[in-house]
């Protein structure tokens, strides 16, 4: 996913960046929020590939595309390409620049009219693989994806005791 962008249609025209960092969840994760099973909460992770699941954490929005039901990957930061975008250095505020809230909970990132991920050009720079951030539960697995260099690479704060 690193390198694709995510195009969100507004009044005004397109808001656009590219991808430089996602943390992968997958199947029998103990830090996926699917790990338990389906619930009301994550329902959209559950749906078909590119669905948008949307979630509060400490009254911060976070977005994450499924990939397979029970399975997505987690947007944490993303290189701004229109201007108007804002910072887009960390999940929360990618989400706040492209105003994605629980309203966005469950629509499609490949049909929707809204909200699109649309493939990029592969990226010139080094991908790294680290350990995720923030979660307590399966902390040493090196999901996080990363642009080596990137400049809109959030700054990998770990915070013990999150999930």
């Amino acid at each position: 996913m690193l390198g694709a962008r995510l195009i969100l249609r507004v009044r005004q025209g397109w808001r656009v960046a590219r991808i430089v960092e996602t943390e992968a969840y997958v199947a029998k994760d103990p830090a996926s929020h699917a790990y338990r099973g389906r619930t009301e909460r994550n329902r959209a992770m559950f749906a078909g590939p590119g669905t948008v699941y949307v979630y509060r954490i400490h009254q911060v929005h976070c977005v994450n595309l499924t990939t397979r039901p029970g399975q997505a990957v987690l947007l944490r930061a993303a290189e701004p390409l229109t201007p108007a975008l804002g910072n887009t250095q960390g999940p929360g505020r990618l989400c706040r620049a492209f105003d994605l809230t629980r309203a966005d909970d469950g629509v499609s990132a490949v049909t929707g009219p809204r909200l699109r991920i649309a493939p990029g050009p592969r990226p010139d720079e080094t991908v790294v693989r680290t350990p995720r951030i923030g979660v307590t539960r399966g902390r040493t697995r090196r999901l996080r994806f990363l642009l080596s260099g990137n400049r809109w690479v959030s700054r990998g704060r770990s915070r013990r005791g999150r999930s």
